[in-house]
């Protein structure tokens, strides 16, 4: 038994290793051309103007050279799940150039839907390659998103992780748990080894100080109940978001045969949008500051750097933008709407910014991926343990309260969230 683990062990990292090396390498590509492209609209505030255009372009490219690449994170959870005709190599390039071209003209989307689509893409590549079997090809598609999404975000243990649980709601497959961790490690370690570094965020220390029962429990109560309120509110706000992505979607999908219209219309609505606001703090990542007082994801992090609402007009931006055919993902604009909204009820409720910011950055993300163990554990890696209890109840409150499904149509219903003897039973397991 020992020396078929052994075998197996020996085996799956010989075929991981080289496949996360050129995932996170072509992940370290896209992270140095997505900074280029951000900046490069930031000196050329012009580029907006051309958002329609970029949409139409988009939709050619895929129409001509896309195939089934178009149904991005979706697919790759398909074929994972229910194998058909596989994941198309042409995948990786199409999702990198396509979402370059959406940051570069302005469009509110993310970057993990990018990293994941590569990371499929050159995982059933290799697999190919290999000659594995359907099984085998399974699980090194599961360690293609580990890879990408462990390289993406600087944080490997939570790739793994989210790479497993993101699969069926409420359950969590270990088949594939040893090339998962090898992927998020090596693909996370490669774009270190480019030279590409992370954003870095910063929770303030919370001072010592007496609470209510601190002789009986080893958490301040007040705000632990303050955290849970909020998560109520982050549940909510994935909620929100998911169902507005998906209204956007079925708004447009009746258009008609002139589907070059979609991101037209998308495109212009952004700008219009743009020009009422008066500033252009929900164009993009939200990462980096465009001028010295824009709302972003580390301002979130600190008192008075969010505005009440700019948690919603980023769900309206990536919303329009993602609805209406631009490239990316949701992940980014999710850390942003849960961090500013985290920063408005730490305001409201006399609660640490900081760590309001950092609970509302993982929450949300819980609730719309339906995957909480993950997120809690990104919590640890990106912020430090400190707070893990907080960041834990936050996470699993917020995938109580964010609804059935979430944003990823393919993710397949496992446990209910709200399970009922009377009502509901639990699937039988397919293994």
């Amino acid at each position: 038994m020992q020396f078929q683990s052994l075998g197996y062990a020996l085996r799956w990292t010989l075929i991981t290793i080289p496949v996360a090396v050129c995932i996170g390498s072509m992940v370290a590509l896209f992270l140095w051309l997505l900074q280029g492209a951000i900046h490069l609209r930031f000196a050329n505030k012009w580029l907006l103007y051309l958002l329609p255009l970029a949409g139409i372009v988009i939709h050619l490219i895929y129409k001509v050279a896309g195939k089934s690449s178009e149904k991005g994170n979706n697919l790759i959870l398909t074929e994972i799940s229910k194998p058909e005709n596989g994941v198309p190599m042409v995948m990786a390039p199409l999702i990198l150039v396509t979402t370059i071209i959406t940051h570069l003209f302005g469009g509110s989307a993310g970057r993990e839907g990018t990293a994941v689509q590569i990371g499929g893409s050159i995982a059933a590549t290799f697999g190919k390659w290999f000659r594995l079997d359907e099984h085998e090809i399974r699980i090194l598609l599961t360690a293609g998103i580990a890879a990408g999404f462990g390289a993406v975000f600087g944080t490997p243990l939570t790739g793994a992780i989210f790479a497993m649980e993101v699969l069926v709601i409420g359950k969590i497959n270990y088949t594939s748990l040893l090339p998962c961790l090898i992927a998020g490690i090596v693909g996370d370690l490669t774009v270190a080894a480019w030279g590409i570094h992370h954003t870095p965020y910063r929770i303030d220390i919370i001072p010592d100080s007496p609470y209510f029962l601190s002789d009986y429990l080893p958490v301040n109560l007040l705000l632990l109940i303050k955290v849970i309120l909020s998560a109520i509110a982050f549940g909510l706000a994935s909620y929100i978001f998911s169902l507005a992505i998906h209204l956007v979607k079925s708004l447009f999908s009746n258009i008609g045969k002139k589907q070059w219209l979609i991101p037209l219309c998308g495109g212009l609505t952004i700008i219009l949008l743009t020009l009422l606001l008066g500033k252009p703090d929900y164009l993009s990542l939200g990462v980096d500051a465009e001028y010295k007082g824009a709302v972003t994801i580390t301002s979130a992090f600190h008192a008075g750097g969010a505005e009440h609402f700019s948690w919603l007009w980023k769900t309206v931006y990536t919303a329009i933008t993602l609805g209406t055919g631009f490239k990316g993902g949701e992940v980014t604009p999710l850390f942003y709407i849960g961090a500013t909204l985290g920063n408005t009820l730490a305001g409201w409720m006399n609660a640490p910014v900081g760590l309001f910011a950092a609970l509302g950055f993982i929450a949300v993300f819980a609730g719309a991926t339906n995957t909480p163990l993950a997120c809690t554990v990104m919590g640890v890696e990106l912020f430090g343990s400190q707070y893990i209890l907080f960041f834990a109840v936050a996470c699993f409150t917020a995938y109580l309260f964010s609804g059935q499904t979430g944003i990823y149509i393919a993710q397949e219903p496992g446990i209910p969230k709200l399970f009922s003897k009377s009502k509901q039973k639990i699937p039988p397991s397919k293994e």
